[in-house]
Parts: C-alpha cells; structure tokens; sequence
C-alpha cells in the first residue's frame, strides 16, 4: 500500500513539473509566437486573454467529467494533448493564424482540465498521506518552470525555430508521462462507486463555503501575473536597469518559489496551514512594498525575490484547503467538484491581474500600481482561518498523521 502511494506521488509530481516546463516554453516565447506568424499588437492581446478564458471553460467541463470518468484518466489524456497543442503552436507559419487560434485554443482547454484534475490528484494524495504534501507537488511545477524557460532562453539565444525548441521537449515529456499515468492514486482513500460520486459533486459543493478560498486564489493570482508580466519592464523602465538585468528577476522569483515550496510542506506539518499562509501574505505584501519604494534594481531585485518567497505556498494550500473542506461537509466527490470550481479563478486572476497594473501604470503611477496587488494580498489576512482543517476530521492545530485505505490506481480502472 505505501508502495503505491509512493509510485502516485512520484508520477504526479512528475506531471506537475512536465506541465510547469510546457507551459513555461509557451509564455516565456510570446515574442516570438506573435513574431512567427505576423500577430499585430492589437490582435495579441486577444489571443492571450483566449487561453485562460478556455482553460476556465476546460476546468468546469471538468468538474461535470469527474462524475462518471476518474480524475486520474482526465489527467491521463490531458496531458497529452497539452503537448501536441505545444508543438501546435509552433509549427505554423506566417499568415496562419487560423492554425495558431486553433493551437492556442486546444491548449486552453486541455490545461483547465490538466490542472483541474492534477490538483484533484494530490489534494486526495495529501489526504491518504496524512500530512502536507500539496506543496510539494507545485514545487515540481516551479522546476519545470525553471527548466522550461531555461530551454526558452537557448533557443531564443541560438536563433531556434519555435518547432526545433518544442519538438524534442514533446518527443520526451509525451512518452514519459504517459507511462508515468500507470501510477496515478484515484480516491484518496475512500471508496465511491461513480453514481454515489456524482450525486455528491451534483448538490453538494456550497459556494459560499469557496468564496474565501476564490478571492485568496484570484489574489494569489493577481500578484503572481504583476511579476511575470511586469517585472522586466518595471526594472527597466523604472528602476533604471539594463536590458540584461531588467531578465533576472522573473528567474529569481521562479527559484525562490521554487525554494518556498520545497520547504512550505515541513512548515505547514509544524505550524499549520492558517500560520503558513498568515506568513506567506505578510511576506509578499512586504515584497510589493519593497518594490514599490526600491530606489534602484538590486533593491527591486529583492522585492521580487520576497514576492516569490511569499506568494508560493498561496496556491496550493488554496487548493488543498478547499478539498478538505468540501470533503468533510459532502464527502469525495464534493472534494474533485470544489477543485474544478477553484481552478477557475486562477484564470481569473490572470485576467485580472496585468490588464490592472498596466491600466494603473498608464493612468497613474507603476510604483503606485503595485501597491494593489500589496493591499490584495494582505487581504488574504482576514481570510486566513478558511485554511485552518477541522479538529475532528483532519489533523489539528497542526496536522496528524493518520492510516486511510488507498483507491485503486488509475491503471486499474
């Protein structure tokens, strides 16, 4: 039995980091994309703003599979075409944009479900384990990150043809996750024929028991958009930086994520999740402040890097938080619904978070703008006990580790 468990932790975090690398090549070669296949920059943000828009689309279609088709399954055939649509993406030329719509809007809607259903996994996983793990799992995503626009930058470097970049990374992540999908945990330890599932996602998930959890996910969100989106520039333009430096803190944030999440776990199982998450939005509050006041980049530098160290154990105890509360109140089924339904502000938050801070920047100040996403964050504060679990179902203060029964993997079903 831990056995299993074991071999699901370890293809599941597989497929996080095989998804951070994949969705790293993507956006970290926008330039590049619109470059190839004649994109104005009027008609870019259109094809942006497509993405997480149908990977919402993708992640409540979700929600509605799971009732008859098993998350590990979704997972399974996600992943793939996540892939494909990658290489998609790339291969296409100039005055094809029909062909680059299609790409994009394939990948939109296979990623709602990839992650969807990747979350539903290890929230059941930490479930079965006992304690902590969620993080973990991000943590994988944070490497593939890295990796990804490591990648990005070599073939940008080399002068690489988008395909030439994305084939081989699609010629090995395919076959390895596919074979890593013989592994995946369904359950999380409870046993549920499909009908009783579906009748527990169909009535059981109360909005209102998410609204907490939606606003520190599309807060979370926000915040980490304004980095991706804005640090190069914001180093720049106003911080006075070089080029060649303005690069650097994007990769920063990436690795002290990257750093928060592989040691998040051990904190959540000492001090509990409400303390963790309390600590992680005070620290990326202080990081935007920071940002906001730094009289030059290496100051600058440093916010970011607070940013990173603050912001990452956000998402994923969001996750984690929201499917053992619906777990507790409706069972396993409410648990994957509540999942699917969180996911979706995710997107949000992207939508929501660069078109704010550029609107802001224009009309006001960007210094001034990135007190927003500070005083976002710091809201997360006063929803910090939605994160705490229940005494008598799951762990306490702090978290217990306890014995459950393994659901069958998915290579069984």
């Amino acid at each position: 039995m831990t056995d299993v468990l074991r071999r699901g932790r370890a293809s599941l975090a597989f497929s996080f980091f095989a998804q951070g690398v994949a969705f790293a090549l993507l956006v970290t070669r926008i330039p590049a994309v619109q470059d190839r296949y004649g994109v104005s920059d009027a008609l870019l943000p259109v094809f942006l703003a497509a993405v997480p828009i149908l990977a919402g689309v993708g992640s409540v279609t979700t929600e509605q599979l799971v009732k008859r088709i098993p998350p590990s399954r979704l997972l399974r055939w996600s992943q793939p075409v996540v892939l494909l649509a990658l290489l998609g993406v790339g291969a296409g030329g100039p005055g094809q944009m029909a062909a680059l719509a299609v790409a994009l809007g394939v990948f939109g809607l296979a990623v709602g479900a990839l992650d969807a259903s990747m979350n539903m996994l290890g929230v059941s996983l930490q479930r079965s384990y006992g304690r902590s793990i969620m993080l973990s799992f991000h943590a994988a995503y944070s490497l593939g990150g890295i990796l990804g626009a490591s990648l990005s930058w070599a073939g940008a470097h080399w002068h690489l043809a988008l395909w030439v970049s994305y084939l081989p990374v699609t010629a090995v992540l395919l076959p390895a996750t596919l074979v890593g999908s013989r592994w995946y945990v369904d359950g999380g330890g409870v046993s549920a024929d499909r009908e009783e599932r579906g009748q527990a996602q169909g009535g059981g998930v109360v909005f209102k028991l998410l609204l907490p959890l939606c606003l520190v996910m599309t807060f979370a969100y926000i915040g980490d958009s304004t980095v991706s989106n804005w640090s190069a520039k914001y180093l720049k333009d106003v911080l006075g930086s070089s080029e060649q430096l303005a690069t650097v803190p994007y990769n920063v944030y990436m690795v002290t994520t990257l750093v928060g999440r592989t040691l998040g776990d051990f904190g959540v199982r000492r001090f509990g999740a409400v303390a963790v998450v309390r600590l992680g939005a005070v620290v990326a509050a202080g990081g935007f402040a920071v940002v906001a006041t730094a009289p030059g980049a290496w100051l600058g530098m440093l916010g970011f890097t607070l940013l990173g160290l603050g912001l990452c154990v956000l998402v994923p105890q969001t996750f984690a938080a929201a499917g053992r509360h619906a777990f507790e109140h409706h069972g396993p089924g409410a648990s994957d619904a509540a999942i699917a339904r969180l996911n979706i502000f995710n997107y949000v938050g992207f939508l929501i978070g660069s078109p704010l801070v550029g609107a802001l920047g224009d009309a006001w100040s960007y210094r001034g703008a990135m007190l927003v996403p500070m005083v976002l964050v710091l809201v997360t504060l006063g929803y910090a006990r939605s994160f705490a679990p229940q005494p008598d179902r799951y762990g306490g203060g702090h978290e217990r580790p306890r014995t459950a029964d393994v659901g069958r993997g998915s290579n069984g079903l």
